[in-house]
């Protein structure tokens, strides 16, 4: 049994995988996800997992050089963007529209579908290095 880090063998699996500029994204419940693009499914309910919680854990184990969000973020869920700014803890967040993010999942080695039911709340990661 993994004695630390994220236990889910698939999101592990992925970030150990992951080379610089490479992509994940990490969504809520309703962010279409495109066929030929794997897809980690996490959602139980509503709200459960958070994505916030979700993204927490995942910046625990993966590198990330930059990120992407909706414009459309600041307008339908402000609070939820300043939640997700200061989980980012100076991580360069930059905003595209909704529907470049959406083009931009079908270059994502993964998407994680979380619980949430927040518009907008969705994020793509683009991985670093540590050296």
């Amino acid at each position: 049994m993994k004695k630390i880090g994220i236990i889910n063998s698939e999101i592990s699996e992925v970030i150990s995988k992951l080379g610089h500029t490479d992509t994940i994204v990490i969504c809520d419940s309703g962010l279409p996800i495109p066929s030929h693009v794997r897809r980690i499914d996490l959602a139980l309910k509503q709200g459960v997992p958070a994505l916030l919680d979700t993204l927490s854990i995942v910046l625990e184990e993966m590198e990330v050089e930059a990120s992407f969000i909706a414009d459309e973020m600041e307008r339908a869920s402000p609070q939820f963007k300043r939640e997700l700014e200061a989980v980012m803890k100076g991580i360069p967040v930059r905003t595209v529209s909704h529907e470049q993010l959406k083009r931009l999942t079908h270059e994502a080695k993964a998407v994680i579908r979380t619980g949430e039911f927040t518009p907008y709340a969705n994020i793509v990661l683009q991985a670093g290095v540590i050296f």
